[in-house]
């Protein structure tokens, strides 16, 4: 019968081994391809991409307002509409990349363009 730092280890061995089948019961291990609870750094990464996009085109249909502006004199107008056109193509871009719509046809079919 082992005695004093040969039964401690023994012990230790025995109770870490409870312990980890306990964990093990608690927490079933998880696919590779299963994604994480809280969604892990790819949903970080998703929602930077959507909201550059959203931002984005914003900043483009208000550029391009401005711009239709000085040139056209037909101020507030020209910032107006591009800026709700590019509000609008923003909630596009972002509905076509979560893929809650569907993406438009090119045309284009495997061996070049349909007719």
């Amino acid at each position: 019968m082992p005695s004093g730092p040969e039964k401690s280890r023994d012990d230790l061995a025995r109770r870490t081994q409870e312990l980890e089948a306990k964990l093990a019961a608690r927490n079933p291990v998880r696919k590779q391809d299963e994604p994480s609870a809280d969604g892990g750094t790819a949903g970080y990464g998703q929602a930077m991409k959507l909201s550059s996009e959203f931002i984005s085109a914003i900043a483009v249909g208000a550029g391009l307002g401005w711009l239709i502006d000085k040139v056209a004199g037909t101020s507030p107008w020209g910032l107006i509409i591009f800026l709700l056109l590019g509000f609008a193509a923003g909630v596009l871009n972002v509905l076509r990349s979560a893929g809650v719509v569907a993406q438009p046809k090119t045309g284009m079919g495997p061996d070049g363009p349909d007719r």
